[in-house]
């Protein structure tokens, strides 16, 4: 199982730089897609999202949602948002992609790679990344800018309806690699198959807080500024530290 992660962890790299026209390479890592048609159409709406204001509002709502798997109403797209592999891609009614936001697709294992619910708010550079894994964003969330969340390896993340994530956190699945053996580079040793990330309904992360590989935050909890959450975090639990630790629960008194 280790060298089929290890040759994953290759894959990007050998597409960008090994053989093969440019253009094939371009259409495997950024599209998705080789046909002709499917990379014009893509270059167009590439174009499209450097135009500021009202009218590159109003054409990116126009052109962009044929771009993914399933585009819902009402889906605002800002300026300068990165897609990768958008037909990998499934973004609900009413969503906000803000200026900056990175989707990254890339599994070519998968057709829903990425899922976002309805009502979910993507403030400014929120990165939302895959490789080799899946992210499953349910209604109503609101991700912090600047915010991280990724996927790798078979290790997918999972973040329940009416979630509210602050800026500048990172939430994982299979973000960490071996380390055991030392006639190794680290980067060879594969990443650790952890099962991946669970944040469950009704969670609230404050600004800055690390959500590592192997979690689950169950519903209601709420983990503090700056923490650090290595462990499963119990229902109603209030943690915070590094590595964060319970506190009390919401519904004691005082």
């Amino acid at each position: 199982m280790q060298p089929q992660r290890q040759d994953q962890a290759k894959k990007t790299h050998a597409a960008v730089t090994g053989g093969g026209s440019a253009l094939s390479r371009y259409q495997d890592v950024v599209i998705g897609r080789s046909g002709f048609g499917s990379t014009l159409y893509f270059e167009f709406c590439t174009w499209l999202t450097f135009l500021p204001g009202a009218l590159g509002l109003w054409l990116r709502k126009l052109f962009w949602p044929r771009l993914f798997a399933s585009c819902g109403t009402g889906v605002v797209f800002g300026s300068n948002v990165t897609l990768r592999h958008p037909h990998r891609i499934r973004l609900g009614n009413r969503v906000v992609l803000s200026e900056g936001v990175v989707l990254d697709a890339r599994n070519a294992q998968r057709l829903d790679v990425i899922t976002v619910g309805d009502d979910v708010m993507l403030a400014n550079y929120v990165l939302i990344s895959c490789k080799s894994g899946n992210i499953d964003i349910g209604d109503s969330v609101g991700i912090g800018a600047h915010s991280i969340i990724q996927s790798t390896y078979d290790c997918p993340v999972s973040i329940g309806a009416d979630a509210i994530i602050g800026p500048r956190c990172y939430i994982v699945g299979g973000g960490s690699y071996r380390t055991d053996r030392t006639d190794v580079p680290i980067r060879q040793q594969g990443i650790i198959a952890d099962g991946g990330c669970v944040l469950e309904s009704n969670v609230w992360l404050g600004a800055a807080v690390n959500v590592l590989g192997g979690v689950t935050m169950k519903n209601g909890s709420v983990a503090a500024a700056g923490a650090v959450v290595t462990r499963d975090v119990a229902q109603d639990t209030i943690c915070a530290g590094v590595p964060a630790k319970p506190l009390r629960k919401r519904t004691d008194p005082g």
